[in-house]
């Protein structure tokens, strides 16, 4: 296969910009999918009345409607009541309510994973919940949810592909246009499969060495 080498370099800017796009969506949606994962998990746990299930009825929504109608809703739906808003906050938005429901779950399979044995203990020394919460439950918690929380940021780094559809210039959509204008299909798709091995390899490998620390850190050798 013969690529135009000189079609990468010129297109090179292009997937730049586009990575860059890429990265702060991921960014603030993994962020705030974690606050909302932690918050979430801990209501569940709790069982707050009323708004577990309203937490509960949110997962099912969320994990069982694919990421592109949620954005169709939120970017041509919601400005038909008179809610606007920009392309990018659609994207964040649509990532958050994605992801949210997915770090929640992990959150709780780590907090229900905690000894009862110790929960126990600690509420026989006088810890109130909010400091059962902190320093017993939720370290541990965190602990044993560092691959499933790993697992999920990788899943929204790679669904920000999804957001071209709203009209933000990810890499998805570089690529596509690159194709359409200049029918470079070989170049442009290479550069698009290293974009995002740029973005992905790093970031899992981030994680691999953090989940061993604190398996070391728990288990040791």
């Amino acid at each position: 296969m013969n690529l135009d080498w000189e079609f990468i370099v010129e297109s090179l800017p292009l997937y730049g910009d586009a990575m860059w796009l890429t990265v702060k969506l991921a960014f603030w949606g993994i962020l705030f999918s974690l606050i909302i994962g932690l918050l979430f998990s801990v209501i569940l746990y709790y069982k707050v009345s009323v708004v577990s299930g309203v937490i509960v009825a949110y997962i099912e929504l969320s994990r069982n409607t694919p990421l592109l109608v949620q954005l169709f809703f939120l970017y041509y739906g919601l400005p038909k009541i008179g809610l606007h808003m920009s392309e990018m906050t659609c994207a964040i938005v649509g990532l958050t309510f994605l992801g949210g429901s997915y770090m929640t779950e992990a959150f709780r399979s780590g907090i229900e994973a905690v000894s009862k044995s110790q929960i126990e203990s600690g509420l026989s020394i006088g810890l109130s919940k909010v400091q059962l919460a902190r320093h017993v439950i939720l370290p541990q918690a965190l602990a044993i949810s560092i691959p499933s929380l790993g697992a999920n940021a990788i899943f929204l780094l790679k669904e920000t592909s999804i957001v071209g559809a709203i009209a933000l210039m990810d890499l998805m959509n570089v690529a596509k246009d690159l194709i359409g204008m200049h029918y470079k299909t070989a170049e442009s798709l290479t550069l698009l499969v290293l974009a995002y091995l740029v973005l992905i390899l790093p970031l899992s490998l981030v994680l691999t060495w953090v989940e061993r620390k604190v398996r070391y850190a728990e288990f040791g050798d």
